[in-house]
């Protein structure tokens, strides 16, 4: 069996949002290591959005400069469109070029229903799905005039259910339809867009009055070990690769797994009957339509269609 030879980064350019600190550090010292000129971007407030700081971001590139490699700090917020763009444009103006874009920067304010307000939702929603939306918007032309580039998203496994931190799991859910959509737009541009959903401690996952329950269940060390920010980079950094040719996917990384995480659809209950289906049709049949076997992964929403209405055809 061949060794895979080292995937290097040498001539591209990368930004990566939120990199001052947890998953955003690990990604942009990862990619540094391998070649890449990174643009380290960080508003430095609170995780709860809050503030500003440009000490993370520079801190950061002093670590890659000191390790031979170049950055450049941005402290632009990606909580606004204004800041998106201005980000994009320091990695033009300081490297001329933009091939790259880790969407990672994120923040989180806990709350349920009803205490999960307008502000919770719209500031979470600033950072998470509207400052990826412009700051990969910004960069596309680039991207498209080069006929090359490579867009990261990060979604959460939160999206499956967290009912203590709703509008997190809302911004995340909606970055899923982000990544599947732009990736059919992506393809024939010679770009790839991708997802990826971690698996770490980081500083949103942490709150004074709803901790992570790594930590709140005083996990071995051994465990949070293994849920460190480095351990999802490798993911990262192979889908911002030029060799990676996967398009739409979302990817779990994190305490040394990495897996692929997919929709599927179960083939259902078809009426083939003449008449018009009876609410008591969809309570007797309810079985079949929730039967797991034979189901199938759609390529994307007119796959599904087309295997949906096959019967019509």
């Amino acid at each position: 069996m061949n060794a895979t030879p080292d995937l290097r980064f040498d001539g591209r350019v990368a930004i990566v949002t939120g990199a001052g600190r947890g998953l955003g550090r690990a990604h942009a010292l990862l990619l540094a290591e391998r070649g890449a000129r990174v643009v380290v971007n960080d508003l430095g407030g609170s995780k709860e959005g809050e503030g500003s700081d440009a000490g993370p971001a520079n801190d950061v590139v002093s670590e890659i400069v000191a390790a031979g490699g170049m950055a450049v700090a941005d402290t632009n917020n990606v909580g606004s469109e204004e800041g998106c763009h201005a980000l994009v444009q320091t990695a033009i103006r300081e490297f001329g070029r933009i091939d790259i874009v880790v969407n990672n920067a994120g923040i989180s304010r806990w709350a349920t229903f009803p205490e999960a307000d307008a502000e919770n939702l719209e500031l979470t929603l600033d950072v998470h799905l509207r400052g990826t939306w412009h700051t990969t918007r910004a960069a596309w032309p680039y991207m498209e005039q080069q006929g090359y580039g490579r867009i990261i998203t990060t979604t959460s496994t939160g999206m499956l259910g967290l009912s203590d931190n709703l509008a997190y799991a809302t911004a995340k859910g909606a970055l899923i339809g982000f990544t599947r959509s732009l990736a059919v737009a992506a393809a024939p541009k010679g770009i790839r867009v991708n997802c990826v959903a971690p698996n770490s401690v980081t500083r949103p996952s942490l709150s004074a009055d709803k901790p992570n329950i790594v930590t709140a269940n005083q996990m071995d060390a051994a465990r949070v070990q293994a849920m460190q920010t480095d351990l999802v980079s490798p993911m990262v950094a192979y889908l911002a690769h030029e060799s990676c040719e996967v398009n739409g996917e979302i990817l779990v990384a994190g305490a040394k797994r990495f897996a692929r995480w997919f929709m599927g659809f179960t083939p259902g209950w078809l009426d083939d009957g003449y008449g018009v289906p009876t609410i008591e049709d969809v309570v007797t049949h309810w079985d079949e339509i929730n039967d797991e076997s034979g189901y199938y992964v759609p390529t994307g929403t007119y796959d599904w269609g087309a295997r949906f209405m096959a019967h019509l055809a």
